[in-house]
């Protein structure tokens, strides 16, 4: 029950330009980005406009990666998150018998302000329908909602949680790090304040630059890791570039230019230009 890869694309979802799902061009990055080396990739997690996907819509998703054309050895992660709770283990059960998803990335119920003990139950019970490595995902901006010291400690008992995707208050990590004993895989989301993050314990990227950048955002991950300076001086100006935009309309519109294929829009209002 463990996840070996520490660098992780975090794949974005392909639309038409109706908005509606395009799971051919979906597919055929995920290929592309296993032929440029890249051995682990989350699927309709945040970046992936996970919260704008109907239940249906994952659905389809996760059946369609049976026609990747990737080696077996691909981790792929799936995004597991909805506002109901029921829905979540819909999907969870259907990965239980996924045999090409590894794990899933369990993000909590966004808007509805759940307590620490909702959460609680909500994560216990996805978990035990999934049967899979699952990473917690807290992300207080995006949700609302923040996973406290305790509700880690209480979730980590589990054996299938192995990681955490910490996007909340990072300098709480060390403290949560002191209290348990077993390994675990703490993953940052995105490409800022790497150096930071990497002294108070994390070690694992769920990287969106590298959609774009798979072997030089890889390469630039692994020596900072290793305390090396990077040996790719334009980087730091390409990752700038990204976030200097909104990340995800460039990001889509460089991977139809870089890959050749028509990797469409994001649902509005991402994406508009007034």
């Amino acid at each position: 029950m463990v996840l070996n890869e520490d660098f992780q694309v975090a794949v974005p979802t392909a639309f038409y330009e109706d908005e509606t799902l395009n799971l051919k061009a979906t597919l055929q990055h995920i290929d592309y980005l296993a032929t440029q080396g890249v051995q682990s990739v989350l699927v309709g997690g945040s970046t992936g406009e996970q919260h704008s996907l109907t239940l249906l819509e994952k659905l389809q998703l996760l059946d369609a990666l049976k026609k990747l054309n990737t080696h077996n050895d691909l981790e792929i992660i799936f995004g597991v998150s909805s506002i109901r709770q029921k829905e979540a283990e819909i999907l969870a059960q259907k990965i239980n018998t996924s045999n090409e998803v590894t794990g899933i990335l369990l993000g909590f119920p966004p808007y509805i302000l759940p307590s620490q003990q909702e959460a609680i139950s909500y994560a216990k019970s996805v978990i035990s329908f999934a049967n899979k490595p699952t990473i917690l995902y807290n992300n207080p901006r995006r949700t609302g909602f923040d996973i406290t010291i305790d509700t880690y400690l209480t979730l980590l008992k589990d054996d299938w949680v192995i990681g955490i995707k910490e996007a909340g208050n990072p300098a709480h990590l060390p403290e949560l790090l002191a209290k348990i004993e077993k390994p675990l895989k703490v993953y940052m989301g995105g490409e800022s304040a790497v150096t930071e993050k990497l002294a108070l314990g994390f070690n694992a990227i769920s990287s969106i630059a590298g959609n774009i950048y798979p072997t030089e955002i890889k390469q630039w991950f692994t020596e900072l890791k290793n305390k090396q300076p990077s040996s790719d001086q334009t980087i730091a100006t390409k990752i700038e570039e990204l976030y200097a935009y909104s990340p995800l309309p460039y990001v889509k519109s460089k991977i139809s230019e870089n890959e050749g294929i028509s990797f469409g829009i994001c649902r509005r209002p991402l994406g508009n230009n007034e």
